[in-house]
């Protein structure tokens, strides 16, 4: 099965670097350092051993930050080694961790790729966030006596079908682990029913429950929010990926003639569609404005699009509502716990299998309102305009889901203690 895998792999590589093309022209990005994910990759500080952590995009880099904050403080003989998939992970990585990790571009999980990268970076171990089973790398980090660690694991329905189709090449991959600690106790199940051995399986709870947002995001949130004006409405919808800018123009139109002093701030997920977002709005005649240009900010300014990384819990933290994207196309939406932490009412579409767990604890608190259509979410966003103790409340409990769920990270610290000399 291995040598089938492999043998797909190397007649996809032409394709994988046409892709990068394709994907260089809309972000410039793809094309610098590629033969990283070849495994051509520039040498470490020799004199410490490294702790590899992968964490694929922008939502692992912040899940692993409480993770990388233990390392750095408990750990101090070893140099820590993050890599991600994406551009954009690459950016949030080393504007999270300025000066505090190196970072390199994940090989692609062929052989001879996996097996440079390792020879070149010598891990002592690899802990892997969420859902990334890759069998060359694990199968090469077990013969090279490197623990590898899948943490903050979760498992959903639609991904436990696609690696049942490999069952015997998924099982002898999870064989490969020392330990997966799971978000949940239905994850843990999935894991195991996959072929993960059972005495490897723990339940550490959700990394990203455990998140703490610096005083200096609430002061520049505020600040931010003079810049906005304080008695401008201010909504933000994040993370939002193609089709749903669509959905949140519709329900812009709506919002505007109920509250014309509203302001919509919009952070597209992808770093390569910003220009087309900011088109969406202008083209229907709404003077948008974006992060980069913000000196053409005025008060008669109806949309401000994000278009740089890093800076979302800032602008979370200047609004009174916040829409999480992913969540009216099928993408599974994303992370509800930033907005969730600041205290902010949260609206999302019904795809949310990728957050089932936090969904579940965030609407039984009744902190969490889903709208099915462009119509709904002008009416909550209006709803929850008029209505400031509403709001208040609706933040509240969504504060109070974080702080009673949080702990993940000592559950995995002891964990780690097993495996990390």
């Amino acid at each position: 099965m291995h040598f089938i895998y492999s043998l797909v792999l190397y007649f996809l590589v032409p394709f994988v670097v046409i892709r990068l093309g394709y994907l260089g022209r809309k972000n410039p990005d793809y094309l610098m350092r590629w033969p990283e994910r070849f495994g051509f990759t520039p040498v470490l500080d020799s004199r410490k051993d490294v702790i590899w952590i992968h964490a694929v995009s922008v939502g692992e880099i912040m899940a692993a930050r409480p993770l990388v904050e233990h390392l750095l403080g408990q750990y101090t003989r070893y140099q820590i080694l993050v890599t991600t998939i994406t551009p954009t992970g690459a950016a949030t990585a080393m504007q999270v961790f300025p000066g505090a990790v190196e970072h390199r571009y994940f090989p692609y999980d062929l052989p001879f790729s996996v097996a440079r990268f390792l020879r070149i970076i010598k891990p002592r171990v690899l802990l892997v966030l969420e859902t990334e089973i890759w069998p060359n790398l694990y199968k090469q980090c077990r013969s090279q006596h490197v623990p590898v660690a899948l943490l903050n694991a979760r498992l959903s329905g639609k991904s436990l079908k696609g690696y049942r189709l490999l069952s015997g090449l998924t099982k002898a991959t999870l064989e490969q682990t020392s330990i997966i600690a799971t978000q949940t106790a239905e994850d843990a199940q999935r894991f195991i029913s996959i072929g993960a051995p059972p005495d490897r399986v723990v339940v550490s709870g959700n990394l990203k429950f455990d998140i703490k947002m610096p005083h200096s995001v609430f002061e520049q949130g505020q600040g931010l929010r003079n810049f906005f004006s304080v008695n401008r409405p201010v909504w933000i919808a994040a993370s939002t990926h193609e089709g749903e800018e669509k959905i949140i123009l519709d329900a812009l139109k709506i919002i505007c003639e109920q509250l014309p002093d509203s302001l919509l701030i919009i952070a597209p997920r992808q770093l390569e569609r910003f220009r087309s977002v900011r088109d969406v709005f202008t083209q229907e005649g709404y003077k948008t404005v974006c992060y980069t240009n913000r000196e053409e900010y005025a008060t008669d300014v109806q949309v401000f699009v994000l278009d740089t990384f890093g800076q979302l819990p800032v602008y979370y933290a200047a609004a009174d509502v916040a829409f999480v994207g992913g969540s009216m196309v099928p993408a599974g939406g994303h992370n509800m716990l930033e907005p969730a932490s600041l205290g902010l009412p949260i609206l999302s579409g019904k795809y949310l299998f990728n957050f089932s767990e936090v969904t579940r604890l965030l609407t039984g608190a009744g902190a969490l309102s889903v709208v099915g259509n462009a119509q709904e979410l002008a009416h909550k966003v209006v709803g929850l305009f008029g209505d400031p103790n509403l709001r208040f409340n609706l933040g509240e409990r969504a504060k109070a889901v974080v702080t009673e769920n949080q702990g993940s990270i000592n559950k995995i610290v002891k964990v780690l203690e097993g495996i990390i000399p």
